[in-house]
């Protein structure tokens, strides 16, 4: 499964960076953010929030934008009405960079969540350090104990987290740790197709007072009108923005603010 190999690329990816600065050091680095909890706070802001992807390839997909003005891209979703950005970081599947991530952050003046995939507490600091005011933990990846821990840190640095699920059994699990965001991922991890159905299931399950996400496979205005109906905080859109030729007009299409 591609999760795996991307854990595996991960792992190296981490301890290389501890190599250049220590767990310890990277700590004093670490600072409680000035807003804290910004990103989850945006999102109980509109009657469903936008969270707006930064991605310039994925394993899926291949590259979605060969020039990739990511500077750009993040002004127009902020001018747009993103409520948030998430940018990708993961370098060797999604050609992602902490870098893209530290100058949108400086670019615009809504919370940007890192989009990575967390498996050591050395991320969480150095999503801080790099100025990300959320963070992604895959319950695919990471058991209930460990979720809960990476929470706590987060909290500690006035960071959000965004605890993504697949399935029933997942989603039961970011209950249990705590979770105050939970993210149901519409794509299969085995065969890469969408269905937004997942999200409307897995709704029920979830308590109203923790902010609901669905992610993948939203394409059009109808799709953000079942997923409101059904209960959704908050959708994050990825793919069907980065592969527009123009990504404002079609951020408002999916709104539903688009000028006929």
């Amino acid at each position: 499964m591609i999760l795996d190999k991307i854990v595996k690329k991960t792992k190296i990816r981490v301890e290389t960076a501890k190599k250049s600065i220590s767990l310890d050091e990277i700590k004093k680095l670490a600072k409680r953010s000035k807003t804290p909890f910004l990103f989850e706070k945006s999102l109980k802001l509109n009657d469903i929030a936008f969270i707006c992807e930064v991605k310039r390839a994925s394993p899926s997909k291949g590259v979605l934008s060969v020039d990739f003005p990511y500077l750009q891209i993040a002004k127009n979703y902020e001018s747009a009405g993103a409520s948030a950005i998430s940018v990708l970081t993961e370098p060797d599947f999604f050609m992602g960079s902490n870098e893209y991530l530290t100058q949108i952050k400086n670019t615009v003046k809504i919370p940007v969540l890192r989009k990575d995939f967390t498996i050591d507490e050395y991320q969480i600091y150095e999503a801080s350090v790099i100025g990300a005011d959320a963070i992604l933990l895959i319950c695919a990846i990471l058991d209930t104990d460990t979720i809960k821990d990476y929470i706590k840190i987060a909290d500690s640095l006035g960071i959000s987290a965004l605890v993504e699920a697949h399935n029933e059994t997942e989603v039961k699990s970011a209950i249990a740790a705590g979770a105050r965001i939970i993210g149901v991922n519409n794509r299969n991890l085995n065969t890469f197709e969408v269905d937004i159905n997942n999200s409307i299931n897995l709704r029920k399950l979830v308590p109203d007072s923790i902010i609901f996400v669905s992610e993948s496979g939203i394409k059009t205005n109808g799709d953000i009108n079942r997923l409101r109906q059904n209960g959704a905080n908050a959708v994050l859109i990825g793919e069907t923005l980065m592969k527009s030729s123009d990504i404002q007009v079609e951020l408002n299409k999916l709104r539903g603010t688009a000028n006929d």
